[in-house]
C-alpha cells in the first residue's frame, strides 16, 4: 500500500489514534478493486513511502475494517472530490489500517537488485498502481529482509 508521507506516512500512522488510519483517496479503479475485493480483515500489507525523496517500504500495516465509501469523493473543497460519483452510487471505497511495525526504508533501488523479487508488480516498468497484491514469497522475502537489516 503507497502513500505519500506528506499526506500519511509510517509515523503518522504510529501516532494515530489506535495506531489506525483510513486508506483514502484511491483513485484508480484496479487499485480500487484490489483493495475492495482482494483485502480481508486481518490481511498485513508492506507500507510503502511514494513521491518522496527515498521511495521505498516503511513498515507493516494490517487491514483492520471492511471496505467502506471514501467520504473524501463526496466533499467538493476535497482534491479528491468526484463529481460522478454519489452517496447512493459510490465509485471509491476504502478501508481502515492499524500500524503492526516500522521497519528500516527499504528502498525502491534495493528492491531492483534482488532477482528474487524480479516480478514483483511494484518494480513493473510503469506501474503507478497505490494497492497491489504481493506474492507468499515476495512477501516472505521482503520480511526477510526486515529482518536480516533492522
Amino acid at each position: 500500500m503507497k502513500s505519500e508521507p506528506d499526506e500519511v506516512s509510517i509515523d503518522d500512522l504510529e501516532a494515530a489514534t489506535e495506531q489506525r488510519v483510513a486508506w483514502f483517496g484511491v483513485r484508480n479503479y484496479q487499485a480500487r478493486n484490489f483493495m475492495r475485493d482482494a483485502m480481508q480483515v486481518g490481511d498485513l500489507a508492506f507500507f510503502y513511502h511514494s513521491s518522496c525523496a527515498e521511495p521505498g517500504i516503511a513498515g507493516i500495516c494490517e487491514v483492520c475494517s471492511e471496505p467502506y465509501p471514501d467520504e473524501t469523493q463526496f466533499a467538493t473543497v476535497n482534491r479528491y472530490f468526484d463529481p460522478k460519483s454519489k452517496p447512493e452510487n459510490p465509485r471509491w471505497w476504502l478501508r481502515d489500517v492499524r500500524f503492526v511495525a516500522r521497519s528500516r526504508l527499504i528502498s525502491l533501488a534495493e528492491l531492483r537488485r534482488y532477482p528474487e523479487l524480479a516480478d514483483m508488480r511494484l518494480l513493473a516498468r510503469g506501474n503507478r498502481l497505490s494497492i497491489m497484491p504481493v506474492t507468499p514469497d515476495e512477501w516472505a522475502f521482503i520480511n526477510r529482509l526486515m529482518a536480516d537489516n533492522s
